[in-house]
């Protein structure tokens, strides 16, 4: 049975297959990769879209429930780099 999660970038519901989950550390949004990471998560879509939706929208800091500004580079980085591997 697949697991639904809404992306808090366009806010549709999808099964966590194809979403990325990615907690905070040290104000830093990391890439969950193996869903492992304890805390907090949130859930978005793998493109860029999304994560920038996300980042206007600031539903990042609040899905992760802090309330300082989160340095989005590695997210961004991995989002890209992903999208560059599936357009190959």
């Amino acid at each position: 049975m697949s697991v639904t999660r809404m992306c808090v970038g366009c806010r549709n519901r999808s099964t966590t297959d194809s979403l990325i989950r990615v907690v905070c550390e040290d104000l830093q949004v990391i890439v969950d990769r193996n869903r492992t990471h304890g805390g907090r998560g949130a859930y978005v879509h793998c493109n860029l879209e999304c994560v920038q939706s996300a980042a206007i929208r600031k539903a990042l800091p609040r899905a992760l429930r802090v309330s300082a500004l989160l340095d989005l580079q590695a997210l961004i980085a991995y989002v890209t780099q992903e999208s560059e591997v599936i357009n190959r």
